[in-house]
């Protein structure tokens, strides 16, 4: 039996204009389901408050810078995640602003730590979802 072959998909490069796009599109649309503003928002990228308003204008840079993509790298992992554990969307997307008992939250949402604007506040928040979804970090 013969296979089709299927032309290779066209994957824009990281440090793309497209990719930056796509990238911060997608932020977008998390945030927007999430109901966060433009302080949060810069908050979670580490920007400024200026860059946030030219980015969601859709003023993209020609690339993005490390810490961005790492940034942006963890709020999608937590995004994935939620939707896996709370498979109704409006539940996962409201578990970010909900009080928390695990230690880590100390009785506070994973928003404001995620908030806290270190990296590691994110990788922290991801790491805690992958634990409870069983994935490991």
């Amino acid at each position: 039996m013969a296979h089709a072959q299927l032309a290779p998909r066209k994957v824009p490069a990281l440090d793309s204009p497209a990719a930056a796009g796509a990238a911060l599109r997608t932020f977008f649309n998390i945030t927007k389901a999430w109901g966060l503003n433009a302080t949060e928002e810069q908050k979670l990228l580490g920007v400024q408050r200026s860059t946030v308003y030219a980015w969601r204008a859709g003023d993209f840079p020609a690339r993005l810078d490390a810490d961005t993509l790492e940034r942006l790298s963890y709020v999608f992992g937590i995004y994935s995640a939620l939707q896996v554990l709370f498979p109704v969307s409006e539940r996962a997307d409201a578990w970010i602003r909900k009080p928390n008992a695990a230690p880590l939250f100390g009785g506070e949402s994973a928003l404001a730590r995620m908030l806290g604007g270190r990296v590691a506040d994110l990788f922290q928040v991801r790491q805690y979802l992958d634990a409870v979804r069983g994935g490991g970090s």
